[in-house]
């Protein structure tokens, strides 16, 4: 990967985003993108980069990934300054426990860390009970109520105080890879596809989505505006080359053998077989899966925005999925923006995806 690519990466993935919250990550998609693509933004706070095609009624492709994470939010401040806090999305809270944390306030990030009574202190019985979310707290060293009100309040954000850092290989770690990788092959392929010397046959929108981890928000409304006639969404998935992991039920899935390609309800058959057929003309290495039911990812809603679109999954392989030292390989990264790159200059006709 080359050096801009990945401080750009490390740059997305640092910036903070839990659903409904995600501005500090999306200023810096827009700032990445700004050089190569029209950049607009709408009131949901989705950001677009659009490349035009040359000529006319040419099929609107719609790229998306979404920059939201998973996180907690401020609820409650006690009188000691011990503050309690929801999750944003799916948080396991066997995990929270011992962790620290930035609370994002209105005058920069705090730090805090998720309180666990010792276990000399704890009953036999307790030491086997996950202690709920809405039973734990963050202690930021306040001696009481005032002092932890003057950092913090009711609603902030809380995010795990989780950076990238690199393991063996080709391999990294962080928090918020779901879906920052997704945003990040998104603006990666904008990129490829503004320097090329000739451009595909399409209008391509990229879209960076909010909230999608509370409900496809984002992603409902982007593709409404967007319209595209071939929407591609770029998201993690479960890797299943560690040894906890059921294959049978989720499928034969390693990190560093590709990006992943779905079929499945929400996958249009011709749009697999395009892209399927891309990585094995261009000797991209790809892996595949089957998913019997809506995906829960931006390609559901994109699917069905409007009158129908014909969508995609493009898939990252993920270990550790919604915790702080989430792992995926880079090289799934660069095969992903190579693949859909590659796909990119195979469509022509929108009318080609309606099924025969």
């Amino acid at each position: 990967m080359r050096d801009e690519s990945f401080s750009f990466l490390q740059e997305l993935v640092a910036a903070p985003s839990p659903s409904g919250y995600e501005q500090p990550a999306q200023r810096v998609f827009r700032c990445y993108i700004a050089p190569f693509a029209e950049v607009t933004q709408d009131v949901m706070g989705n950001v677009f980069g659009r490349i035009r095609g040359e000529g006319e009624g040419l099929p609107r492709v719609m790229l998306v990934g979404h920059s939201d994470e998973i996180g907690f939010q401020v609820r409650y401040l006690d009188d000691k300054g011990f503050i309690y806090f929801g999750a944003i999305g799916g948080v396991d809270a066997h995990l929270t426990p011992g962790q620290r944390v930035h609370i994002h306030g209105r005058n920069g990030s705090v730090t805090g860390v998720i309180g666990k009574k010792p276990i000399h202190l704890m009953e036999p019985k307790d030491r086997e009970t996950v202690v709920k979310l809405e039973s734990q707290y963050i202690d930021i060293g306040a001696a009481d109520r005032k002092e932890a009100e003057e950092l913090v309040r009711v609603g902030d954000p809380i995010t795990f105080a989780a950076s990238l850092d690199r393991l063996r290989g080709d391999r990294v770690t962080s928090r918020g890879f779901d879906d920052k990788a997704g945003s990040f092959v998104v603006a990666e392929v904008l990129r490829r596809i503004a320097a090329a010397d000739v451009k595909p046959c399409v209008d391509l929108y990229g879209v960076s989505s909010v909230q999608e981890e509370v409900g496809l928000r984002g992603g409902t409304t982007s593709s409404y505006s967007v319209n595209p006639d071939i929407g591609i969404c770029v998201e993690v998935d479960f890797a299943t080359d560690q040894p906890d992991v059921e294959r049978k039920h989720n499928g034969d899935v390693a990190l560093g053998k590709g990006p992943i390609l779905p079929r499945g309800a929400n996958i249009n058959p011709a749009l697999f077989d395009l892209l399927a057929d891309t990585a094995a003309a261009g000797n991209i290495p790809v892996q595949f899966t089957g998913i019997p039911r809506a995906t829960g990812t931006d390609a559901n809603v994109m699917q069905i925005s409007r009158g129908g679109v014909a969508t995609a999954l493009v898939k990252i392989p993920l270990r550790y999925m919604h915790t702080p030292v989430e792992v995926l390989s880079l090289a799934d990264l660069e095969s992903a923006v190579e693949l859909i790159v590659a796909a990119l200059y195979r469509i022509s006709d929108k009318n080609a995806f309606i099924p025969d």
